[in-house]
């Protein structure tokens, strides 16, 4: 089944040492997923940190210019982890809770009015949710939800889609100024991996028809077309290389953190430098990473984007 995302291992690649206050121009030309601060050059495109995760997540956005770069005060945001399944962490099907802490922490500390947590599970909510809103309980007991009802979705159309012309997504985001996308690092049994592309799934409705009435991948890439955050932190503490998304599977422990505001080049980067199925893969294998790169939504091509490693 995996032949198509199975190939020769994966080039060697050589990382970019940055520290947090480096400046370093974009390469040439190179495309911006959207619009960014005048000064977003200043910073590496990738941010790859290694170390506890709260740690690790707060370093990974300072060396892209801080959270006051993606967040504004009063701004009201939307943090998309995952929270599908009733497993603890373990088991790396969820977010980590640390991580999701951390962002809304450092969100709070820029003035953000309002922050929400969200995710659409695919097992019973409270469960699932459990732990991220026991870590974000402190903050505030009215962030973390699992939006089920069909009141909480607005259908909207999807510019330029080649499949998925129409869905329904939370009001919330919708609402948002900002998006952040966190997605723990996991393998998915339909896509080869689930990252921030995938995880946009989990803030629509009706998630099946992604399934049985498109192409899946090139769904995915139309959704991302609509859903574009502005911030993207994968959680690669703990990664689930086998039997995803919901597992139990082969959990390898990275104590990584990627950030960058590419999606794209974030996913490519969780590709490139992690085990997938016991062994290595190149973002081209995925198809819909492959997809995203060509429609301009962000690069996948690593060895021409600056990377700040660090590790703390």
């Amino acid at each position: 089944m995996w032949e198509a995302f199975l190939g020769r291992p994966m080039a060697r690649r050589h990382f970019l040492r940055l520290s947090s206050g480096a400046a370093l121009a974009l390469a040439a030309g190179a495309p911006l997923l959207k619009p960014v601060r005048a000064d977003a050059a200043a910073f590496p495109e990738l941010a790859v940190v290694t170390g506890s995760a709260a740690a690790a997540t707060r370093a990974a956005v300072e060396m892209l210019g801080g959270m006051s770069a993606f967040v504004k005060k009063g701004d009201k945001v939307v943090i998309k982890p995952n929270m599908s399944f009733a497993r603890g962490i373990e088991s790396a099907t969820n977010t980590s809770p640390e991580v999701v802490r951390e962002l809304v922490l450092l969100c709070r500390a820029v003035g953000a009015s309002k922050v929400r947590v969200l995710d659409h599970p695919l097992r019973p909510n409270d469960l699932c949710v459990k732990d991220i809103r026991d870590a974000c309980g402190p903050i505030s007991n009215d962030m973390v939800y699992a939006l089920e009802e069909e009141s909480f979705y607005r259908e909207v159309r999807v510019p330029g889609a080649k499949t998925l012309r129409k869905t329904d997504v939370m009001k919330d985001v919708l609402e948002a100024d900002v998006l952040i996308a966190a997605p723990v690092a996991k393998s998915h049994g339909s896509t080869g991996v689930s990252l921030s592309l995938k995880g946009m799934m989990g803030l629509v409705y009706d998630r099946g028809v992604m399934h049985y009435l498109h192409d899946l991948s090139t769904a995915v890439v139309d959704l991302a077309s609509l859903l574009k955050p502005k911030l993207v932190v994968v959680d690669g503490s703990r990664v689930l290389t086998t039997k995803g998304p919901g597992g139990p599977g082969k959990v390898v422990r990275y104590d990584t953190i990627i950030a960058s505001r590419d999606m794209v080049a974030a996913d490519a980067q969780a590709v490139a430098m992690f085990e997938w199925y016991g062994r290595r893969m190149e973002p081209r294998q995925v198809k819909h990473i492959r997809l995203a790169h060509e429609r301009g939504l962000g690069r996948m091509d690593l060895e021409a984007l600056t990377i700040g490693k660090k590790r703390v």
